[in-house]
């Protein structure tokens, strides 16, 4: 049994609770009414290459985040130039996060605001635009070609932007022909091993194959490329020849020095780029 087989029952479930919770038309109505959304695309490019910082108390791959990271980061993430965009893990049951995260992230925040979760349903695409969001993530791995662009229509009617993750050549082929961000996920999410157990940690993320990022130069012509886990300041530097943004998380959330610093540490590394 791989991770997404452990994740997506869960998924389901939790999408289930939710309608149960608030009826899609309600859920609709408050869609129609929150405030405008922001232009996810141009903050990643308007600036030079730049930062997806990411919100999540644990992840599957490495286990909790360091709380005081967790609670500084907001502020951080607001305060530092380098990080251009907020990607706030919505999904409870293996990243402890809600729906309720995101509402606060967009409201507290001014910069443009990710769903990142396991989007299957439109009920998930109305949730995130009545709760701020600016984009939802898009995932290859778990959504076929015709449930992606359905999905990444209805994103585009509510004023939104897609991320579309990819982690293999064969999931570029799928991509719709308007896809205008598109990130290469180096997790190995269909592997059977390197994931902890519930309760447990890992110092090292056992996940990753960086040889996922090669695919960069397959991506669609003209969109903007997002590296995504495991990029570290000592990698950035390099990553910013290929791809425009890089969506960072766990580094951030469990440096023992706090999240300020390894921020500073991205910005110097980027300094030097031209990106």
């Amino acid at each position: 049994m791989t991770i997404l087989d452990r994740i997506l029952p869960d998924v389901r479930r939790e999408l289930d609770e939710a309608r149960s919770a608030v009826s899609l038309e309600e859920i609709k109505i408050r869609a129609a009414d929150a405030r405008p959304p922001r232009d996810f695309a141009g903050a990643l490019t308007a600036k030079g290459f730049g930062l997806i910082a990411e919100w999540k108390h644990r992840s599957p791959s490495m286990g909790e985040m360091r709380a005081k990271n967790v609670l500084s980061a907001p502020g951080a993430y607001e305060k530092f130039p380098v990080v251009r965009a907020i990607s706030v893990l919505t999904n409870k049951t293996h990243f402890g996060g809600s729906i309720d995260d995101l509402a606060r992230m967009a409201a507290a925040s001014s910069k443009p605001v990710l769903r990142k979760d396991f989007i299957l349903d439109s009920y998930q695409v109305y949730a995130a635009r009545a709760a701020g969001a600016d984009a939802v993530l898009l995932m290859a791995n778990v959504l076929s070609a015709e449930r992606m662009a359905e999905l990444h229509e209805l994103v585009l009617e509510l004023g939104m932007e897609s991320l579309f993750e990819v982690h293999e050549a064969e999931e570029i082929d799928t991509l719709p022909a308007n896809a205008r961000v598109v990130g290469i996920n180096s997790r190995k999410f269909k592997s059977r091993e390197g994931f902890v157990a519930a309760g447990q940690s890992s110092d090292e993320d056992f996940t990753l194959d960086f040889g996922a990022f090669e695919l960069a130069q397959n991506l669609p012509a003209g969109c903007v490329r997002v590296a995504e886990s495991g990029v570290t300041p000592a990698t950035v530097a390099s990553l910013a020849r290929h791809f425009d943004a890089a969506l960072v998380g766990t580094s951030l959330l469990r440096d023992p020095r706090g999240v300020g610093v390894a921020l500073d540490e991205f910005a110097a590394a980027l300094a030097g780029t031209g990106r």
